[in-house]
């Protein structure tokens, strides 16, 4: 049963015991209920020989007095217990689930985020989790234990009296028949408001990052416009989707409330026949006043559970998501970096990469130039196992990176990307991160050496100037200059620089520059650059062009050869030339 939970709700085992734990003390909290019930049953089969003055009148009060007591005692008992483990296990579970969705995501390989939205996976962290705990506390629970503690009266009352039974029970069928049988129109419209929220909450998201550009373009009015229609087409979804459930459930409670008739009908008829004695028909009505109730709270908990399901789906696709995997100890012949017939793409159907071969040799610089869109990127992404291959192999220093483990391999790759990650913290805890425990001075070692120390040394607490989400108190240019910092302090063999200059004024390129060729010495560096004069020293130049190479050796060479690089130099030169007239 635990196992059966785990799976079917994406429960941890803990999460799982707890689930299951809740539902065992909702049943006995819902039986407990029933118990005055009895109780009364009970008083009123006694007032007869009390009323006779057969039975002494104290004594049937003390011992109805003492059961009361009992009975109030276990059914505090058991609702306590139900409310520890529905309540207390689900917030339990969710921080467990929240952590677990981190960690799975923190060892995904970048293709997933390829595929999902990062509102949709925001969505998901918070929202889909913050369902995940209004459910398991106040719903599923709820629901299973409602489902069984009346399963069981109901068939206490079943064999009581079978036609009393029948009378008090045939409604819930017809009645639960109804939410399920609409189960997939209420999933469909759930999904529509689903979808709808996400396109929302991509609306919003874009607005924030785009604010800058929104204003600058005077786009306030139609931008706000397109939001405001995102956020109706939401509200509808949402309207629609609620008031379906709600209707459906509300004709399923109209209909239990026809049992309580039937069990008046039904009841008359056989006390005039005298086949139930007038005890019986106040039990049985007794019994209609309470059973329904649970019932009703069940049939509006399984309305929810639809969606409930929607949200489980949505964690499980990151749950399941297969893992990128291979060795953890590996041992390379140097650190060449080799394209062998590399075929890539980012959706089926549409290569990027059709072709690629290309050695990137240990000690020397290798530059990937080419039009946008030829791929240059890419390359470097791949070549620290960003993602998998369509066909080929992609080698460091002989073995197959596809059988090194991603978190593995990157322990000798050192990265800069043309789009800068900062966080919100110092600036000495920022480049630190390139390489954990890094000691103060290698920290600021690495800062000069990046050409950083001397804006650092300006701000207002210097090293320890907190700088804002993403370098926000800074420049473009000393954003990047602080990542080139972090990559040169991990000091790995192997140098990815992804547009790495691309901020930067001439003067404070020239002195990056500078830098790099001081780290070049022993290492392999894969250098993408649009500027052709920062890759005109390097070793190697590799011109991708529509997703394979179109040519491949130093400058001098590939002026000669009159072809593609030369094309790209010219047409640089002479828009490094024009100027306003």
């Amino acid at each position: 049963m635990i196992s059966r939970l785990q799976k079917k709700y994406a429960l941890s085992e803990q999460g799982a015991k707890d689930l299951f734990q809740a539902i065992v003390y909702s049943v006995l909290a819902n039986i407990s209920l029933m118990l005055p019930v009895a109780l009364l049953a009970i008083v009123l089969d006694g007032m007869l020989p009390v009323a006779l003055g057969t039975e002494d009148k104290m004594s049937g009060i003390i011992w109805y007095t003492i059961a009361g007591i009992i009975i109030l005692a276990v059914i505090f008992i058991f609702h306590y217990q139900q409310y520890t483990k529905a309540y207390i296990g689900t917030y339990d579970e969710s921080e467990r689930r929240r952590i677990t969705l981190a960690e799975k995501m923190r060892t995904l390989p970048l293709s997933f985020f390829h595929e999902r939205d990062i509102s949709d996976l925001t969505s998901t962290i918070m929202g889909d989790c913050a369902g995940f705990e209004h459910a398991f506390s106040h719903i599923v629970p709820q629901f299973f234990g409602a489902l069984i503690s009346t399963g069981i009266v109901c068939v206490v009352l079943l064999i009581m009296n079978w036609k009393m039974g029948l009378a008090l029970l045939w409604v819930a069928p017809v009645a639960f028949a109804i939410v399920i049988l609409s189960r997939k129109w209420q999933e469909k419209l759930g999904k529509k408001y689903m979808n709808a929220r996400l396109t929302l909450s991509e609306g919003i998201q874009e607005c924030l990052e785009t604010v800058q550009d929104i204003k600058a373009c005077n786009q306030e009015r139609s931008y706000m416009e397109k939001l405001d229609a995102k956020m109706d087409a939401a509200e509808k979804a949402q309207i629609s989707s609620e008031m379906v459930s709600a209707s459906l459930v509300t004709t399923g409670q109209m209909i239990l409330r026809l049992g309580l008739a039937t069990v008046i009908v039904v009841g008359s008829s056989l006390i005039l026949k005298e086949q139930i004695s007038l005890f019986t028909y106040i039990l049985y009505l007794i019994a209609a006043s309470r059973l329904y109730d649970p019932l009703s709270g069940a049939m509006a908990n399984m309305a929810e559970l639809f969606g409930v399901n929607l949200q489980v789906n949505r964690l499980k696709e990151i749950q399941e998501y297969p893992l990128e995997s291979g060795q953890t100890e590996y041992r390379t012949n140097g650190y060449d970096i080799t394209f062998d017939h590399v075929k890539f793409s980012y959706e089926a159907g549409k290569a990027v990469l059709k072709d690629v071969s290309f050695t990137a040799k240990q000690g020397q610089v290798t530059a990937l130039v080419g039009p946008s869109g030829g791929g240059k990127s890419t390359v470097a992404k791949l070549a620290a196992k960003f993602y998998g291959l369509d066909s080929g192999k992609i080698t460091l220093g002989g073995i197959d990176i596809a059988e090194i483990d991603p978190v593995a391999l990157m322990k000798d790759f050192s990265i800069v990307f043309q789009d800068v990650v900062l966080f919100n913290n110092t600036v000495m805890e920022n480049i630190r991160i390139g390489r954990k425990g890094a000691s103060d001075e290698e920290v600021i070692a690495a800062a000069k050496a990046a050409k950083c120390h001397e804006f650092i040394e300006k701000l207002p607490q210097g090293y320890q100037t907190v700088i804002g989400e993403n370098g926000s108190t800074l420049s473009g240019g000393e954003c990047q200059r602080l990542s080139i910092a972090r990559a040169l302090l991990k000091d790995a063999p192997v140098i990815l620089l992804d547009e790495a200059t691309a901020s930067l004024d001439v003067d404070n390129e020239t002195q990056i520059q500078e830098a790099i060729s001081k780290l070049v010495s022993g290492k392999t560096v894969l250098v993408i650059a649009h500027r052709m004069r920062t890759i005109e020293a390097a070793d190697q130049i590799v011109v991708l062009d529509k997703g394979v190479v179109a040519e491949s050796g130093n400058h001098d060479t590939l002026m000669n050869q009159n072809g593609l690089y030369r094309k790209l130099v010219d047409l640089q030169t002479e828009a490094a030339n024009w100027k306003l007239v």
